[in-house]
């Protein structure tokens, strides 16, 4: 419908007269969005390894490179200032070492067997797994353990490039930072082994370590627990022979570890009573601490870094429980609106129905028009069509084109023009009843065209005394372009199948601008069309139920409206669709409480409204979020095939919606790319309606462009579309 406000005055120019070119709030806002929630994600996918994350492991090379003291020696190896050393770990020194956590099950879990033996341990930690779980790190360090790196994302280093390696290390600080304000000297490679393993591939990883003061640690007895051999056998391995020290490899992390935490829980005793102590590793040695203070700038990088990560941790729940949300939402409108809307069909559709005794009686069918000069004479001629009797009543808002004249030298019949000062639409509407000469009266679009049963289609529901409003099918005449014919979609999907489903259920939010009927004493009793709100024509019908009405769908009363064109338009008509929306379910809020048809409604329309046509819409592109996500990092094959079984319950229903309006389904060829394309304007509309609803703006009717391209239907229920310039027809975008 067209624009009932003054437009405003020129944009403001900056000095020197050029015009101040700035990016629009509207796509700020959603693109600041966009980007943090990409942002998010990234760093989820970089802290689970799903980025950048490197799961080559080498093959054993050549050892004539390794130092023979090297292979031959202990599991701590110092390679710090050009030297090449090694340590064992004196007799009945017994160092557990547990790589790959922490893990929110395991490790506590280990630390609880660890404290109740008064042992100590070194935890080799990863910078993903530190960075998520920084409590687990901290309640190491509090309880006397020792933490040392092992790398950030777990790669094989000998793969890696210098810079790659200095990445690992730092970001594995950092997480240590963060989590418990520590650094580390003690590092444990990916995939080692015994000293004696080391060869010419990783030995000069070892050594780079060392130049960047590091002190390397191996271990020389490993228990296998990630074999998961039964944990006598974990205990038998584990145990060194003849009282030797040693430096054992366990693991917290990277499975079920329950045979670990009991071979634990056995081994510490058995050993303590035949001389063992369980040390950190400094302690066995009698050398300084590997931990040191981080203060200053370096501490609150390694905060910032962990509130970023947990951050992200708890957007991406979140985003998952959104899904879970919409996902229901969405399953569940599908299954309402084909069961509900298949028992409409059969309904009104059965041999012998009718709503009452058939009305015949005059209807007063009014026409708000504001700059319409090119659309107005195809609507008025249409209604001239009209095979019930009617009046029309072309309300001119304000016009400056020309409106109102081109009706009057149309000469028709029954056909008066009422002129007014711009008011707005509400106010027009509510002069057309003022000057209507009957108790029926239709509302329509003066861009808008009937067929010639449209009106007595439209009007029959009225049969039923306790019927206040009738809502009408609302069609797209102008879907030659791609974008009308996404709109043609959403119209028979989106707005005459859920006619269908709110009918059967008795809540119908809408009754369509384009085409709608009323009773007069309806009307009367809600005080009319109010202008509290950008969408009227949703607020008048909210009014009505909640006064007790009636509100039914017929479908055999087809209206073709002339849909937006370019993008620009688009977005204007359903910005304002969406923020009059919310506002009318704000207006009527009350109505949750309240008692009677008022209570009713409230309970029962208020929130599928608000869930299908505020919070679901809100939520999908979820969808979308998670295909994108799981194309580039995660599991492709099964995210293509759920977002694919996702397009396939949608086609299933906009087929059966076509087949429920008799409209050729060749029009569905184009329904894949309107869900990867025109879905995504819809989302940032309905986000810009949320952030102007939210921060308290105000939004004006804006006035949309047309072109008059939809003509009055002839000899059939299809309009015909006047061919027109180029330079009246735009592209797409």
């Amino acid at each position: 419908m067209a624009s009932r406000t003054r437009r405003s005055g020129p944009a403001s120019r900056a000095r020197g007269g050029s015009r101040r070119r700035r990016l629009p709030m509207r796509l700020l806002l959603p693109l600041l969005v966009l980007v943090a929630l990409g942002a998010m994600l990234m760093l989820r996918g970089y802290v689970h390894s799903e980025i950048l994350a490197d799961h080559r492991v080498r093959p054993p090379a050549a050892t004539d490179r390794v130092p023979e003291k090297i292979m031959s020696g202990g599991p701590v190896i110092d390679a710090r200032g050009g030297r090449a050393e090694t340590l064992r770990v004196p007799d009945h020194q017994l160092v557990l070492t547990f790589d790959d956590g922490p893990d929110p099950v395991w490790t506590p879990k280990v630390l609880d067997v660890l404290k109740e033996h008064d042992a100590h341990a070194v935890f080799f930690v990863t910078g993903t797994m530190a960075s998520r779980y920084p409590d687990l790190v901290r309640r190491m360090v509090d309880e006397g353990h020792e933490v040392g790196l092992h790398t950030f994302n777990h790669p094989d280093l000998s793969y890696q490039s210098t810079k790659r390696i200095d990445w690992e290390l730092s970001q594995n600080q950092l997480a240590l930072s963060g989590a418990a304000g520590i650094r580390t000297s003690l590092f444990r490679p990916p995939y080692s082994s015994f000293a004696d393993a080391m060869d010419n591939k990783s030995w000069p990883v070892t050594e780079y370590i060392g130049r960047r003061g590091y002190i390397t640690v191996v271990n020389n007895t490993d228990s296998e627990d990630w074999r998961k051999p039964g944990v006598a056998e974990i205990v038998r391995r584990a145990t060194p022979q003849g009282g030797k020290g040693a430096i054992v490899l366990m693991h917290d992390s990277g499975g079920d570890r329950h045979q670990t935490v009991a071979a634990l829980d056995r081994m510490l005793p058995d050993l303590h009573e035949r001389g063992y102590e369980f040390s950190n590793l400094t302690e066995a040695l009698d050398a300084p601490s590997a931990h040191s203070r981080v203060t200053g700038l370096d501490r609150w990088k390694g905060a910032a870094w962990i509130f970023l990560v947990q951050a992200s941790e708890q957007l991406t729940d979140g985003l998952v429980i959104g899904l879970s949300i919409v996902g229901t939402l969405v399953i569940g409108r599908f299954v309402l609106m084909l069961l509900l809307s298949g028992v409409h069909a059969r309904r009104v559709r059965r041999r012998g129905f009718r709503w009452g005794a058939p009305i015949t009686e005059p209807v007063s069918v009014l026409v708000p028009a504001y700059n319409e000069a090119k659309c107005i004479e195809n609507t008025v001629r249409s209604l001239a069509e009209s095979d019930h009797p009617i009046e029309v009543l072309v309300i001119d808002d304000g016009s400056s084109d020309g409106t109102s004249r081109i009706v009057e030298a149309m000469g028709l019949p029954n056909v008066r023009v009422v002129r007014q000062l711009n008011a707005g639409k509400p106010a027009a509407l509510n002069r057309g009843v003022a000057n209507a000469r009957y108790d029926l009266i239709v509302m329509m679009d003066g861009d808008t065209v009937f067929e010639p049963s449209t009106v007595r289609e439209l009007v029959q529901p009225f049969g039923d005394p306790r019927v206040g409003a009738v809502a009408g099918n609302a069609k797209v005449g102008n879907k030659d372009t791609l974008i009308g014919a996404w709109q043609h979609i959403e119209y028979v999907m989106g707005f005459n199948l859920d006619r269908r489903m709110y009918d059967v259920l008795r809540c119908m939010p809408t009754i369509p601008g384009a085409v709608g009927a009323f009773r007069r004493s309806a009307l009367e009793r809600v005080g009319g069309m109010s202008d509290d709100t950008l969408a009227e024509d949703t607020d008048i019908t909210m009014a009505l139920h909640r006064d007790g009405w009636r509100v039914v769908y017929a479908e055999n009363a087809r209206a073709w409206t002339e849909a937006p064109e370019t993008v620009q338009q688009l977005w204007s008509q359903r910005y304002r669709w969406s923020y009059g929306t919310m506002q009318a379910i704000w207006k009527h809020r009350r109505a949750l409480v309240d008692k009677g048809p008022s209570g009713r409604f409230g309970r029962v329309g208020l929130p599928l409204v608000s869930l299908f046509m505020v919070l679901a819409p809100l939520l999908a592109p979820l969808i979308d979020v998670f295909l994108v996500y799981g194309l580039v990092f995660g599991p492709t094959q099964k995210t293509i095939m759920a977002w694919l079984g996702v397009l396939a319950i949608q086609a299933v229903c906009a087929a059966y919606a076509f087949r429920l309006d008799r409209e050729r389904m060749t029009h569905l060829v184009s329904l894949p790319l309107q869900q990867i394309l025109y879905r995504q304007l819809m989302y940032v509309v309905l986000l810009q309606s949320w952030i102007t609803a939210l921060t308290g703006g105000r939004l004006r009717w804006q006035k949309l462009r047309r072109t008059g391209v939809v003509d009055a239907p002839r000899g059939g229920p299809v309009p015909r579309q006047r061919s027109q310039s180029s330079s009246e027809r735009r592209p797409v975008a």
